[in-house]
């Protein structure tokens, strides 16, 4: 299965599987997947709140990084895809057990740089709450090669652990 397949395959069910310990902390629930498009759905939970109770920024900004570096993913390269940076707006708030989406786009996929972005939107999309733009380095190792994502062995280590159930 290709890690586009796999995303897939968790489309409207939380993707408790990721190769990603903090995706599977964050815990999103696919709303759909495509070659360089995802769309998440989170629930902001309390622990995500800063002190006067709203979403925290760097909570927005791990949602951000995180679901663009699935992005990456989706794209089915055999090679690993490190954030270079990170430049993010913030419009709104989003409150305690509110549904927030995040979705993002490829604005470029060069040879060894990819510029995407990410808006997240309340769940009826119309208030942005944020926005994300981030480059991301396609690695490769001293010898040339690129190193492969263990995909196979942490799906399988999650679903036998009951991470899927």
């Amino acid at each position: 299965m290709s890690r586009l397949e796999l995303l897939k395959s968790f489309v409207g069910q939380e993707f408790r599987v990721s190769p990603s310990p903090l995706m599977r902390w964050l815990n999103p629930t696919i709303i759909s997947a495509q070659k360089g498009n995802l769309v998440f759905q989170y629930q902001v939970r309390p622990e995500w709140l800063n002190p006067i109770g709203n979403l925290h920024g760097g909570i927005t900004a791990a949602i951000i990084d995180d679901i663009l570096g699935a992005t990456m993913f989706s794209l089915d390269e055999p090679s690993f895809f490190t954030t270079i940076n990170n430049v993010i707006d913030y419009f709104s708030v989003a409150k305690p057990d509110q549904i927030i989406i995040a979705e993002t786009f490829i604005v470029k996929l060069g040879k060894q740089f990819v510029n995407a972005e990410c808006n997240i939107w309340n769940n009826e999309r119309t208030r942005l709450i944020a926005k994300g733009k981030s480059n991301f380095f396609k690695t490769e190792t001293n010898d040339g090669t690129i190193p492969q994502i263990q995909m196979d062995m942490n799906v399988n280590q999650n679903i036998n652990n009951g991470i899927n159930n």
